[in-house]
């Protein structure tokens, strides 16, 4: 069994960043009006946003978060953000309004400074979305070495997923 960071217990809404699964996290969303086109599928731009929240949710449920990493970090490296570096992403299936939706989030790689992630939108057990986002560790304008903290919860869970066979290589 991995040891987990704990998350901050003065976060009284943790409740909604979802859940740590083996290998990573899982977020439940729901589809609203909004999050569709006139024919009442989800816009695909929607589901990049799904998968921004799956991954914040993430690092926060890691014990990172974020406005307390950028207040540690601001002396290591002034002006630091994760910028999403490359992403590939394969539309399957649509998803509709007032659908269910998982957004799973799988650390599969740790590099020096950044951090390669699976994610899957799925409804029930059916994958809508897939894709592989690799996110950057940025400082000035430049990439910098990810905290080793967040370093090692990410990289226990790659080796999780990859052991789990969730992640293939």
């Amino acid at each position: 069994m991995i040891e987990r960071p704990t998350p901050s217990p003065s976060d009284k809404n943790l409740h909604l960043a979802g859940r740590l699964i083996p290998g990573g996290h899982a977020l439940d969303v729901r589809v609203y009006y909004e999050d569709t086109d006139f024919s009442g599928i989800v816009y695909h731009a929607n589901y990049l946003r799904f998968m921004e929240r799956g991954r914040s949710d993430y690092m926060r449920l890691l014990g990172v978060v974020q406005g307390e990493l950028f207040a540690q970090a601001a002396e290591e490296a002034p002006g630091f953000h994760f910028v999403v570096r490359a992403m590939q992403i394969d539309f399957l299936k649509p998803a509709r309004i007032d659908d269910v939706l998982q957004i799973v989030t799988l650390s599969k790689d740790v590099a020096g400074a950044s951090i390669t992630l699976l994610q899957q939108v799925k409804r029930d057990d059916e994958l809508l979305v897939s894709a592989t986002v690799r996110v950057a560790f940025v400082s000035e304008g430049r990439a910098k070495r990810i905290p080793d903290s967040l370093r090692q919860a990410t990289l226990a869970d790659a080796r999780e997923a990859e052991a789990l066979g969730e992640i293939r290589r």
